[in-house]
């Protein structure tokens, strides 16, 4: 049984992270979280036993903790993850890999050093939708993939709070790094490379402070190519209201097309379509539908622990890491 330990306990790790890694079979061993309403709520749910921390490196002592799921603020990503490498811990950290392309380069050095399993956490390619969806395409169900076009969207106003923290740290560049880009963007990245098994190779967005009143970008218009020569089009934003129509996902191909509504997020479900040449539509068959994207990341990770470390890649994601600040870098603004 896979013994985790959690370096900060908000509202991923408490609703999604924890869950799942109990759902796969494992243990959540420990938690840290400077936070006391984080801590008290480690515990309320959790009581973990090898307790609840203030800091990671009483966490790290516990030989029980093998694996550290890392969910702070992006700025403090760098600090876990070498902290446990240095512990020899593997680590599965929260996307983006870090707030600078800088810390997330030194990230990857410090974990191809220290020998460890290290993944970020997109979970995305791991939704039973997106999977059938890239059997689909590997099969030639489309033809040639010739574009991908996605809408990832949400509210997030400065006051946004999940767990009554009432510290929106997405919206501070110091922490977070961006804004809607930084955020959303890197799912949009990851999915895509996962979809057609291939880079993507170059990246150019658009930035934009329109509605939100932060500092940092609250939507965005990411355009891209891959390796072989897929378009990819991708919209972000943090400025639209969620009951609106706002989790979209096409791959267009030569011979076909393949649709799928409100399978981006956290949670399973959504529905897929698959449109042939002439237009005529029948739903995608996704085996295991409705389990969650999560729970199937951690127990993937932890096969990964055994059998030394197939479907997660340091280097792999530290090339999304680069398109994402190539992309920043092109916009010019509102980083």
């Amino acid at each position: 049984m896979l013994g985790w330990g959690i370096a900060g306990y908000g509202w991923i790790a408490r609703d999604y992270a924890a869950p799942a890694m109990l759902a796969a079979g494992h243990r959540v061993q420990a938690v840290c979280d400077i936070g006391a309403a984080a801590r008290d709520a480690a515990r309320a749910r959790l009581d973990p036993p090898g307790g609840v921390h203030e800091g990671l490196a009483t966490l790290l002592r516990d030989p029980a903790v093998q694996a550290i799921y890392v969910a702070t603020p992006n700025h403090l990503h760098r600090a876990a993850v070498e902290a446990a490498a240095a512990a020899g811990k593997a680590v599965l950290c929260e996307k983006p890999m870090a707030a600078t392309l800088a810390d997330a380069e030194a990230m990857a050095a410090c974990v191809a050093r220290a020998g460890i399993l290290y993944g970020t956490a997109f979970d995305q390619r791991h939704h039973p939708a997106h999977e059938a969806m890239r059997d689909a395409i590997a099969q030639g169900l489309i033809g040639t993939p010739t574009a991908i076009r996605i809408a990832y969207a949400c509210w997030l106003d400065a006051q946004w709070s999940v767990t009554g923290e009432g510290d929106n740290w997405r919206a501070d560049p110091a922490r977070a790094g961006g804004g809607a880009l930084m955020d959303l963007a890197p799912h949009g990245l990851d999915l895509a490379q996962f979809l057609l098994e291939e880079t993507l190779e170059q990246v150019a967005a658009f930035t934009q402070r329109r509605v939100q009143r932060y500092a940092v970008d609250d939507g965005a218009v990411l355009i891209g190519r891959s390796a072989g020569g897929t378009l990819l089009q991708m919209h972000v934003a943090y400025n639209c209201p969620d009951g609106l129509p706002r989790r979209r996902l096409e791959i267009l191909g030569s011979a076909g097309q393949l649709l799928a509504e409100d399978t981006m997020g956290q949670d399973p479900g959504g529905t897929v379509l698959h449109l042939d040449e002439r237009g005529r539509a029948r739903r995608l068959v996704v085996p295991n539908a409705e389990a969650s994207p999560f729970a199937r990341q951690m127990t993937a990770f932890g096969q990964a622990m055994r059998d030394g470390g197939a479907g997660f890649s340091a280097a792999r994601d530290l090339h999304t890491m680069r398109l994402l600040h190539q992309a920043y870098e092109g916009a010019g603004t509102c980083r």
